[in-house]
């Protein structure tokens, strides 16, 4: 039989106890701010996810344009040309140890990378800077690139930048060059300056100081730029902007080499002549004949003249000392005492007086057969008259002069 209990109340049902909670207190307070504690614990977690997904987005919005950068992505087609300066570049030398034990000097170039990455973005071709500064302190790309004028892509990411900015690559710009027959090298040089080949300054550099392997020019170091006269063969070339300059030199030179044959330097030797007096030769008659069919006669006034031990007694070497002067030589220019006078001084001048062209070369090896020491120019038309005697040289020149 059960017991029953003395008193008859309901047994009360305490709850659970929790860690850390005070139910008396819990419990003590109003209904309503209960609810908002509740409401704010809420708002704070939905709060704090909210900052951690705009933080990711952030980061994935920078992380995609960086990398859009970088990469050049959905980027607009268009072309910049960039021009990089010799003398933002300084020089290094270092040696290098081939296989066979010698060592060989070759030099760095290097590029301040802030101002590589401004110039790359002030023509739009990257749009974060300081990113690509990163990306050459990574690659070290300050010393990969070369001096010249570039035409990049924008289609080109950080690297193809890079590898376009290094001379004899497809970014490089090139420029047709025409070197005309009878320019002197300070006329080529000019003209190489003006095209934006090389600098003018480097160019007088390379050409007194440069070391080119070629024959003809053994010997000729310490003689400064005239050392090239003659030698750099005009014609249309294409060059890099921004070349180096004994590069540029060396391309004309080569040409020369290629141009003046075997054969040719076999007729000079029967002759008696050296390659170089042929080619002076060459250039006073490109400078005196304005026609081809002349060409010949004027060699053969020359031979004729060299023959006798006469002076050849041609304005055109002296003018070669007065390059700013127009029109005939002054009775004080033919008065000059100079090699190049040959009013005064018996054979050739000591160097060409310009960079003749094959015709001239030509016809300084096969003269022609006469007996001409004399010839005077018709003004108008530039053809050449030529005289046996000086007496019927002057008469014509008398009554010609003015005309």
């Amino acid at each position: 039989m059960p017991l029953k209990r003395k008193n008859s109340e309901p047994r009360a049902v305490r709850p659970s106890p929790k860690k850390d909670v005070n139910y008396t207190q819990e419990l003590s307070k109003p209904k309503a701010i209960r609810t908002r504690e509740q409401r704010s614990g809420c708002l704070g977690g939905f709060m704090f996810f909210a900052f951690l997904f705009c933080l990711s987005l952030g980061l994935a919005v920078f992380g995609w344009m960086a990398a859009s950068d970088m990469l050049s992505l959905n980027k607009t087609n268009f072309s910049s040309s960039v021009t990089l300066p010799m003398e933002m570049f300084t020089s290094e030398e270092y040696t290098v140890t081939k296989e066979d034990g010698s060592k060989e000097v070759k030099t760095k170039t290097t590029i301040d990378p802030e101002y590589l990455a401004k110039t790359l973005k002030d023509v739009g071709l990257i749009q974060y800077d300081w990113l690509f500064e990163l990306y050459c302190q990574l690659s070290h790309a300050e010393t990969k690139v070369d001096p010249g004028e570039y035409e990049l892509k924008s289609s080109y990411d950080y690297r193809a930048l890079v590898q376009n900015m290094q001379q004899g690559v497809g970014g490089m710009r090139t420029v047709d060059v025409t070197i005309p027959e009878g320019f002197t090298v300070r006329d080529v040089f000019q003209r190489l300056s003006e095209k934006k080949v090389s600098s003018l300054e480097n160019l007088q550099a390379a050409a007194t100081d440069g070391v080119f392997k070629y024959d003809f020019l053994e010997g000729t170091e310490g003689q400064g730029i005239e050392r090239l006269e003659g030698y750099l063969f005009p014609d249309t070339y294409q060059f890099y902007v921004g070349t180096e300059a004994s590069s540029a030199i060396n391309r004309m030179l080569s040409n020369f080499s290629t141009k003046f044959t075997d054969d040719m330097k076999i007729r000079a030797a029967e002759l008696g002549y050296t390659m170089k007096d042929i080619v002076t030769m060459a250039s006073i008659i490109e400078k005196e004949a304005k026609l081809d069919e002349d060409r010949a006669y004027v060699a053969s006034v020359i031979y004729n003249r060299l023959n006798i031990g006469m002076t050849l007694g041609m304005d055109t070497t002296v003018l070669y000392l007065y390059p700013e002067h127009k029109g005939e030589p002054t009775a004080e220019m033919l008065a000059t005492d100079s090699p190049y006078n040959t009013h005064i001084y018996n054979g050739l001048p000591p160097t060409p007086i310009c960079n003749p062209g094959m015709a001239s070369i030509e016809a300084a090896l096969y003269p022609a057969e006469s007996d001409y020491y004399y010839f005077y120019a018709d003004m108008e038309s530039g053809k050449l008259n030529f005289f046996t005697n000086y007496t019927d040289f002057d008469y014509y020149v008398q009554t010609h002069r003015d005309a």
